[in-house]
């Protein structure tokens, strides 16, 4: 294809075909536009696991994008939280399928310039649109603040004693995975994926440039371990590590558009990304339609508003303590369902957030936790910290330090 040009007569050419972008074509395509979609290997189906809420969903998208549905997951902190929400799993296959590109133009290359109207590929081949949507996701986070996770997938019956069909736990918080208190935080993440396995995340938010995967691994074998949880030694395992402070980018038509992770729709606080991207879909292409600014569209001052509350939100998760984030998460759940949504998940409610912000600092016990919570102390607090050499016995089936009681010494 060197050489050649695609697509001079295009509405839109979006690069990049993760699910957001998969989505966005789709969806244009579905609208009579004429697209092109340039991805490396657009036939890839997608290796993250993703999640979301249920009401969070687009009503155009099928039940079969859905592997598996608990409707009502669990939160622990100092003791037991149910969220009255349903919450999924998304079928990779299915949310593949349901996207379809049938009448698309797809190219299978790497852009290297992406301009506004323009997309140059390594082959050389140019592809010529009156839109250009980069959907590629992010960069390395380096030192930014970082969502980091390993996750482990364990067959049901073995995963029973912690989590059952049907169950799950969004933040589990209790003291299992092995880190001391004076220890930078994580939180383990588990949820049936509806393939006959659970996936067991132990996650971290907020910290500069994350925690590294050995340790992470080693603290989500430390809570199996305490649940009497044995593993095979041949599990699959998926691992995450991205920044969560992409800025929303800037209005103005005539431009190239960012969506998805790569347009600022990243969740500051949760790393939770794809469902409020596919929730936003049509009203980027919407705007294409009436010849209006998609950026202008996707980011009123109401959702920046929200974003800049959610970044303060993150500086504050990323400098606490494991103490202290349960004494802010145990706070937070306590509030009314729409300031924990406003949190979670709304793109816009900015009054509903803000009180949710205040509430949880102004009722995070002991007091003093709350200067750290706001920043007037520990700003710092895990910068440049020392998590060691990944250890030889991280890739057993269990660390030494994580034998059960009544084993003897290996």
């Amino acid at each position: 294809m060197s050489g050649r040009e695609v697509g001079r007569a295009a509405d839109v050419c979006v690069v990049g075909l993760g699910p957001t972008g998969r989505a966005l074509a789709h969806r244009a395509m579905a609208s009579g536009m004429r697209v092109v979609a340039v991805d490396p290997r657009p036939a890839r189906l997608w290796a993250p696991t993703f999640s979301c809420w249920v009401d969070e969903l687009p009503e155009w998208l099928g039940h079969s994008a859905i592997a598996s549905r608990i409707e009502a997951p669990a939160v622990w902190t100092t003791t037991e939280h149910r969220i009255p929400r349903p919450y999924c799993v998304l079928s990779k296959q299915g949310l593949f399928d349901a996207l379809p590109l049938d009448d698309a133009t797809v190219i299978a290359g790497r852009a290297r310039v992406v301009e506004a109207h323009r997309v140059e590929l390594a082959d050389g081949t140019e592809v010529r649109a009156a839109t250009v949507f980069d959907t590629r996701g992010q960069a390395a986070p380096g030192a930014r603040r970082t969502a980091s996770a390993h996750g482990i997938f364990v067959d049901e019956d073995l995963a029973a004693p912690m989590v059952s069909a049907g169950e799950g736990l969004l933040l589990d918080w209790r003291d299992e995975n092995g880190a001391g208190p004076d220890e930078p935080p994580s939180f383990l993440y588990s949820v049936p994926l509806g393939d006959g396995t659970v996936i067991f995340e132990e996650t971290s938010l907020g910290l500069r440039g994350g925690m590294p995967q050995h340790e992470l691994r080693r603290r989500t074998l430390n809570r199996l371990a305490a649940h009497g949880i044995r593993l095979r030694g041949d599990e699959p395992t998926e691992a995450a590590h991205y920044p969560l402070d992409e800025l929303p980018p800037k209005a103005g038509r005539g431009r190239v558009i960012p969506f998805g992770s790569r347009g600022g729709m990243m969740h500051p606080i949760t790393g939770y990304c794809v469902a409020d991207s596919l929730a936003l879909v049509d009203t980027a292409l919407e705007a294409v339609r009436r010849g209006t600014d998609p950026i202008e569209a996707l980011w009123p001052w109401q959702a920046r508003l929200v974003y800049w509350m959610r970044m303060r939100g993150v500086y504050g998760l990323g400098r606490l303590t494991t103490a202290q984030s349960v004494a802010m998460f145990d706070a937070f759940f306590t509030r009314p369902p729409r300031q924990q949504r406003a949190l979670l998940s709304a793109h816009a409610d900015y009054a509903a957030l803000g009180t949710a912000l205040f509430m949880t600092v102004g009722t995070t016990q002991p007091f003093r936790w709350r200067y750290d919570l706001v920043g007037w102390t520990n700003r710092n607090r895990w910068v440049g910290w020392d998590y060691g050499r990944a250890r030889p016995l991280d890739d057993l089936l269990l660390p030494r330090d994580s034998l059960l009681p009544g084993d003897p010494a290996q």
